[in-house]
């Protein structure tokens, strides 16, 4: 699935700012030195929205494509907002012979939103992932770190009601 940079507003603050270059220009002088600070400041911002690509590309004096590139390519890397709970479910395999995607359909459906978006009060967000490593428990989903396996559809609006 390819993911498609946040079109929601962003706001970074004068001190996000600093704070944010000073994260550069700790490893700019670090060969693939991208990689961490696209990690730290995903830490700071929960994703990677395109403003601070950008800002990193320019203090790097490197093209954003390749700023873009890393953040697309490695999946630990997030172009949209999170909620408070991140629902994750699984389309590795395993799962999706067994009905992941019935499940992304019935979480999609309850709360209004499609993978790799968030609801509009960020209380949740949907990814689709690829495998988590329990397949024994397939079709799996997870709300932040908590593992839920063995779902079917009907099984969702229950689990979600524990967050609500």
């Amino acid at each position: 699935m390819k993911k498609s940079i946040s079109t929601s507003p962003f706001k970074l603050t004068g001190e996000q700012r600093e704070h944010l270059l000073s994260i550069i220009d700790t490893h700019k002088d670090t060969k693939g030195a991208v990689m961490p600070i696209l990690q730290e400041a995903q830490d700071m911002f929960g994703y990677l929205p395109k403003e601070v690509q950008e800002i990193v590309a320019e203090r790097l004096n490197i093209p954003l494509e390749e700023v873009y590139g890393v953040s697309t390519f490695y999946s630990q890397f997030s172009l949209t907002p999170k909620g408070k709970y991140n629902i994750s479910v699984c389309l590795g395999t395993a799962c999706y012979v067994k009905g992941a995607d019935k499940i992304i359909k019935k979480v999609s459906e309850l709360l209004k939103i499609e993978p790799e978006t968030c609801t509009k009060d960020g209380k949740f967000s949907l990814t689709a992932c690829r495998c988590i490593g329990a397949c024994g428990l397939a079709p799996v989903m997870t709300v932040n770190d908590d593992v839920y396996g063995r779902l079917k559809p009907e099984d969702v609006e229950g689990i979600l009601a524990k967050y609500k």
